[in-house]
Order: structure tokens, then C-alpha cells, then sequence
């Protein structure tokens, strides 16, 4: 009978050793994969930006054909450039058309770094290197977060 009872008490203490040798294993796992979770979240935030960025500059560019193609009203002092990004969401009238407009944007995207639909504008008329946008027309688009990527560049820089 002693034998039983200390064989059944090595095997309770082995299970709780195995318990903590277990749970060490999983925690140095654990702090392994937050780093790089971290980073795979960040690179989709980038490709999120890198996204809403290209789908409003192409926005804008097309905004400035179809008024260098006299299909909407050219502005004086806009260079055929949009007002603001709203104006391209809710539609330019046509011309020698009624009631038809036209429509570059279906919405503002978001900024997924700062998660608002407030975008940094440059004008055609401003400095390239400006932060401020003088009102003009909206020649540029980017985002107003002052982190950095994922490569050492600037948010604002892309």
C-alpha cells in the first residue's frame, strides 16, 4: 500500500510540473506572435491607405479630364480641378445635358490611420511642400497622420 501512495503522489506532482513547463511553453509563444500580429495589422492599415489614396487621386484625375473635355463646368482659377472631395461624391452637372451629373466618388473613404474622412488637400496653386490648403481646387490628397510606415517614411509623404 505505500507504494500506491507514493506513486500517486509523484504522478499529481508530475501533472502540475507539466502544467507550468505547458504553460512557459505557450506564454514565449504568445510574446513571439503579438510582434508580428502587430506588423500584420499595420501592413493592412498601409495597404488600406495605399488604397483610399490611389481611388481619390484617380478621382481627381478624372474630375480634371472630363473638364478639360468640357463635359462639366470649368471654374476660373481651378485649373479644371474639384472644389473639395464632397463635390465629387455628390456629382458635377453635365453639360448641354439636363438633370444629369456626374459622379467621381461614391463616398470619402476613411483614413485608416486616423480614422476619420479628414484628408490633408494641396492645391494646384500651393507649395508641394505645404501643409496648409489654400481653398483653390483640390489638386492632392493625403493623410494627416504624422506616424511612420512600415518602410521609415512619413504617412503624409505618400
Amino acid at each position: 500500500m505505500l507504494q500506491r501512495r507514493s506513486s500517486a503522489r509523484s504522478t499529481s506532482a508530475y501533472s502540475v510540473v507539466e502544467l507550468i513547463v505547458a504553460f512557459t511553453i505557450l506564454s514565449i509563444l504568445v510574446s513571439a506572435a503579438l510582434p508580428l500580429l502587430r506588423v500584420s495589422i499595420q501592413r493592412q492599415r498601409e495597404t488600406d491607405l495605399r488604397r483610399a489614396l490611389r481611388e481619390m487621386r484617380d478621382a481627381i484625375d478624372r474630375y480634371k479630364i472630363a473638364s478639360d473635355q468640357n463635359l462639366i463646368e470649368k471654374k476660373l482659377d481651378t485649373e479644371g480641378y474639384p472644389p473639395d472631395l464632397q463635390t465629387m461624391v455628390d456629382g458635377v452637372p453635365m453639360l448641354n445635358t439636363v438633370d444629369k451629373k456626374l459622379k467621381f466618388l461614391r463616398r470619402i473613404p476613411k483614413d485608416p490611420m486616423t480614422g476619420t474622412t479628414d484628408w490633408g488637400l494641396r492645391s494646384y496653386q500651393d507649395d508641394p511642400e505645404s501643409t496648409s490648403w489654400g481653398g483653390q481646387n483640390v489638386f492632392d490628397v493625403y493623410t494627416k497622420s504624422t506616424a511612420t510606415a512600415l518602410d521609415g517614411t512619413k504617412y503624409s509623404d505618400w
